[in-house]
């Protein structure tokens, strides 16, 4: 089978295409045929090691898996001894942060592991779509007391992380301030933004307006600016730890002084963000942002243009099986 390997860390020309064996599935594993991956955040920190702290969960000096991909929709081919959630034939999609191996035809996977069914409906792609960012997302708000009408700003609406958090809102009945390019008005309003700015001609931080949640999916603002445009109790919320790890410092000091408070998302259970995502799904109140598919062949050009910074919502790989 085709699979994308990398033997030691860097940018995306380490990456090469090989012909390696079929996985088999041991007891209490099963094989997935791959019929789509991402190409996300988490796989570029993977592959370039930085920051620094990532090689000691992917290995110190090389990759402890040389096979890129940490998400994946695919379809059981075979359900290895002593499984029990699932069976042949069943259409699943999984995450791990750590990595799967998922670039590649086939991979087999622990049945333990964050694994779930793709609701009915969704596609591979949709459901590929669906893990990393939106991972991410819930574990900016998993802790919060989100009341109907409570005024949220979205800094970084068409990301991945972004226009995830942009429909939990919306599912919560939030009110939804949220940045973006102004060509990407249309588009964010359709995924729920009640107000739109364009951030390329407008800083929120200087209005006059405040809000209760200020969610910041892209960590290029800081507490200290947003300070006056988060109401007496509100809540300050960034993807990144902010400078000299600002964020993480605040997060415990905060509580102690009352008022204004800083949340640093710490990414927990992965089934337990799958499990919400997915009964949003089924209820419809999910459809994770798709920006471009690429092919398994492509994978630098993936891997280039999710690093650039541009994306809008998810980039996907779609691999070379009957789409069903």
């Amino acid at each position: 089978m085709k699979a994308v390997q990398h033997t030691q860390y860097g940018g995306p020309e380490v990456l090469a295409i090989a012909e390696v064996d079929k996985p088999i599935p041991e007891a209490g594993q099963l094989l997935i045929e791959v019929h789509a991956a991402s190409v996300n955040r988490t796989d570029c920190a993977i592959l370039s090691a930085q920051p620094f702290i990532m090689r000691f969960f992917t290995g110190l000096l090389r990759p402890r898996l040389s096979i890129t991909g940490t998400d994946f929709a695919g379809v059981v081919k075979e359900a290895g001894a002593n499984t029990h959630r699932f069976k042949a034939g069943d259409r699943v999609f999984g995450f791990n942060d750590r990595g799967l191996s998922s670039h590649a035809g086939y991979l087999c996977i622990p049945e333990n592991k964050a694994i779930a069914l793709i609701p009915g409906g969704f596609t591979f792609q949709q459901a590929a779509a669906s893990l990393e960012a939106a991972h991410y997302a819930y574990y900016f708000i998993h802790k919060i007391k989100i009341s109907r009408g409570q005024k949220v700003l979205i800094n970084g609406a068409t990301g991945g992380i972004g226009s995830a958090l942009v429909q939990f809102m919306k599912y919560y009945g939030a009110d939804i301030t949220a940045t973006c390019r102004a060509e990407h008005f249309e588009l964010v309003k359709s995924i729920g933004a009640d107000e739109v700015i364009d951030y390329t001609t407008t800083d929120f931080a200087r209005s006059d307006v405040q809000y209760d949640l200020i969610l910041d999916a892209v960590g290029k603002s800081s507490y200290k600016r947003c300070k006056r445009s988060l109401s007496p109790a509100g809540l300050y919320i960034s993807s990144e730890a902010g400078p000299f790890a600002q964020n993480i410092f605040l997060s415990m000091l905060r509580p102690l002084t009352g008022g204004k408070k800083v949340i640093f998302p710490v990414p927990g259970s992965i089934q337990e963000s799958m499990d919400f995502v997915q009964g949003l799904i089924s209820k419809g109140e999910f459809k994770p942002l798709i920006d471009r598919e690429f092919t398994l062949e492509q994978i630098k050009e993936a891997f280039q243009y999710v690093a650039s910074g541009q994306k809008l919502g998810n980039v996907l790989i779609r691999m070379n099986v009957e789409q069903k």
